[in-house]
C-alpha cells in the first residue's frame, strides 16, 4: 500500500424516502456504527456522479433532488478502520427505491425519522451532517 499524499475527496448523503424517513446503515469500516452511504470520488468523475454511483453500489438505490448540506475534514481518525485524511462532501437527497440491496460495506440498515436517528449509535461525522441539515432547516426542502 502506498502512503497517502493528498486528502481523499469522498461524498455521502442523507437519503430520504417518500415518507420522509432517513436511511442509515451499519458499517464495519466505522466500528459497526450507523453511517450514510457514500465513498470516493474517482479521477475524472464529478462529485454528484460519484455520489449516485456509490449509493447504487452500496444500497441498490437510485437518488434524485440532490442538495448540498456541508463538508467536513477527517484527519487520521481512529474511528475509521484505516488511517486516512478525507474531505467529506455531505448531501441530502430523495429516493423512490423500495428494494435495498446492501453490498459488503453494510451489515444492516434502518429507515428512521430524523429525530430518531440522533438516538442511534452513529459515527460523529454522520451525526454532524444530520445536525447541519437540521440547523440549516433544509428539512423543509424534503
Amino acid at each position: 500500500m502506498t502512503k497517502q499524499q493528498y486528502p481523499e475527496p469522498v461524498c455521502g448523503a442523507l437519503i430520504f424516502n417518500p415518507e420522509g424517513k432517513l436511511f442509515l446503515m451499519k458499517s464495519h469500516k466505522w466500528k459497526n456504527k450507523y453511517v450514510v452511504p457514500g465513498g470516493h470520488v474517482e479521477v475524472g468523475e464529478t462529485i454528484i456522479s460519484a455520489l449516485k454511483r456509490e449509493i447504487k453500489e452500496e444500497t441498490g438505490m437510485k437518488v434524485f433532488d440532490i442538495r448540498p448540506v456541508g463538508f467536513q475534514e477527517v484527519i487520521f481518525d481512529k474511528a475509521y478502520w484505516k488511517r486516512k485524511h478525507f474531505l467529506f462532501f455531505d448531501f441530502a437527497c430523495k429516493t423512490r427505491s423500495t428494494k435495498i440491496k446492501l453490498n459488503s460495506e453494510a451489515q444492516a440498515y434502518v429507515w428512521v425519522k430524523i429525530e430518531e436517528a440522533l438516538r442511534l449509535p452513529m459515527n460523529v461525522y454522520t451525526r454532524k451532517a444530520i445536525k447541519e441539515y437540521l440547523k440549516e432547516d433544509k428539512k423543509k426542502i424534503f
